[in-house]
């Protein structure tokens, strides 16, 4: 039997979890080490996944499949397209950094009564989170899929509601509650879409008599499954519902702002770069290739709403008055590209969006975390109370500006390749969606700027005045970030090739083709 290496690459980290969790109370360092060196072998061994993964071969490969519960159909199978790929390697890569760059974040606290946070609690949550959704990439069984797609809530709600950020202007008790509601709201809108995909995972089974995405894909393709109109689209909606609100899509976004705000930078990043590609990447995976025709009769719904999540986030992120709220909305703004490139149903949009989920887990990554920096420094999340850090702290400064220069798509920085590509997707096939779309680049500049010149720039505020520049540690946390920008920017090559093919079978899925341009006979 050759070597599981997804399992492996699941399993790694899960087992790092426990053996993090068990370190004694006294060993809080010892702990904080071996999750870092848990997720640096995680990473080398996606790094092994993407070594080994042939574009040009099979559409899902290291395959693995086992009989689990024989009596429901269900089993334990796994396999990796380019685009499952190109997330795997993402959160591996990222894990790292955000273990890092909470290296002291769960540090023993004292308020007015002595309060001992559990470091190692909080280190083995992180990786708890990354197994489950490593394994998520990886599911080709639709119920193994749904269990860890739900799994990774409960990690997620102790992280947010039990390690929230330090820096509140009301005091620690007023902080615990809000942070005990943002946790809880986290929770329960992502459990209801859950519990909506629940009840579509048993129709789909009624319907398919089992679970492997494979064997339900083949069987509609060639025609041995067919699913009546009414039912396909319910199923879809079931699916789709569940994915929005993880990804997230307005009007189901409101828990994002909440949990980010109220959650540690690192945890924030966990949330947005890692966490929420789950949902868009299923929409991929799960909605267009098990319900094609649903997915073309819902496209005209979805694009609205990706175009209202595109302004809509920009327009609030604007308006923000908090540098970690800024940064959510952008987030939701940013989620809106890249369902709208998914959903514009042309190579480019699907290529350009895997691209943007990418970049995205980057530039969020790199601009959240030197805000993190930035923050712990000060100890306020509000922007009025910056000014003039660029001349007491200029790497600071400097590595958030080039974070906030991504965050707007600045050519030459990497997601200005996935953006490009999701409008000219759009402009193919929606050219008024695609001219809507571009407004949001306009408002990309506008929050990005003003929150920059307004912290970094003008006069020297007191409260500032003796801020320390980056230490070493966190320079090694943004410095590869930075250079991973630039050079993705330049040359993105190495992620499109991976993923175009794996783009190619969806649109096969789908039966659409890419319209193709009108050229006017020469006079």
């Amino acid at each position: 039997m050759s070597f599981p290496l997804l399992t492996a690459t699941a399993a790694l980290p899960a087992l790092g979890a426990v053996a993090t969790a068990a370190v004694p109370a006294a060993r809080r360092t010892a702990a904080k080490w071996l999750a870092l060196l848990v997720s640096l072998a995680t990473l080398v061994l996606a790094a092994i996944v993407v070594v080994r993964f042939d574009p040009d071969g099979d559409r899902y490969q290291l395959t693995e499949s086992h009989a689990w519960i024989k009596d429901f159909g269900v089993r334990y199978e796994l396999g990796v397209d380019g685009i499952a790929v190109a997330l795997l390697a993402l959160t591996a890569l990222l894990i790292p950094f955000i273990i890092l760059a909470g290296w002291h974040d769960a540090d023993p606290l004292e308020t007015g009564n002595k309060r001992w946070r559990p470091t190692q609690g909080f280190f083995a949550l992180i990786l708890a989170v990354e197994a489950m959704v490593i394994i998520s990439f990886e599911a080709t069984d639709v119920f193994v899929f749904y269990i860890f797609f739900e799994a990774m809530l409960i990690p997620m709600y102790f992280l947010i509601g039990g390690f929230g950020d330090r820096a509140h202007a009301h005091g620690e008790e007023t902080a615990s509650t809000q942070r005990s509601y943002a946790a809880v709201k986290f929770l329960l809108y992502n459990l209801v879409g859950g519990l909506i995909m629940l009840a579509a995972v048993i129709g789909l089974y009624v319907v398919a008599g089992n679970f492997s995405l494979q064997e339900i894909a083949e069987a509609r393709a060639n025609g041995s499954l067919d699913m009546a109109t009414n039912t396909e689209r319910w199923l879809f909606l079931g699916f789709f519902f569940a994915f929005a609100v993880k990804a997230p899509l307005w009007p189901l976004h409101t828990w994002l702002p909440n949990a980010m705000q109220e959650a540690t930078a690192p945890v924030a990043v966990l949330i947005t770069a890692v966490v929420d590609k789950v949902g868009t990447f299923a929409m991929l995976r799960f909605c267009l290739q098990l319900f094609p025709e649903a997915s073309k009769w819902a496209t005209p719904v979805i694009l609205v709403l990706a175009l209202i999540s595109i302004i809509y986030g920009a327009l609030l992120a604007v308006g923000q008055r908090d540098i970690k709220r800024l940064v959510a909305y952008a987030s939701i703004s940013h989620f809106g590209f890249i369902i709208l490139g998914i959903f514009a149903m042309t190579s480019q949009g699907q290529s350009g969006a895997t691209l943007y989920m990418v970049n995205h887990g980057i530039s969020t990554a790199a601009l959240m975390l030197v805000a993190g920096f930035l923050i712990s420094r000060r100890g306020s999340r509000l922007i009025a109370d910056y000014g003039g850090v660029q001349k007491v702290a200029p790497v600071l400064a400097g590595t958030f500006l080039i974070g906030g220069l991504a965050t707007l798509s600045l050519p030459g920085l990497a997601p200005f390749v996935s953006e490009f590509l999701v409008l000219v997707g759009t402009f193919a096939r929606y050219p008024v969606a695609g001219i809507i779309a571009t407004f949001g680049i306009v408002l990309a500049a506008l929050y990005t700027l003003v929150l920059y010149q307004r912290t970094m720039t003008g006069p020297v505020k007191p409260e500032v005045s003796a801020m320390p520049d980056l230490r070493a540690r966190e320079l090694v946390v943004v410095a590869p970030l930075i250079v991973l920008l630039i050079f993705l920017g330049v040359y993105p090559k190495p992620v499109t090739d991976i993923v175009n093919p794996a783009v190619k079978q969806t649109m096969s899925d789908v039966q659409k083709k890419d319209p193709q341009p009108e050229v006017e006979a020469a006079k």
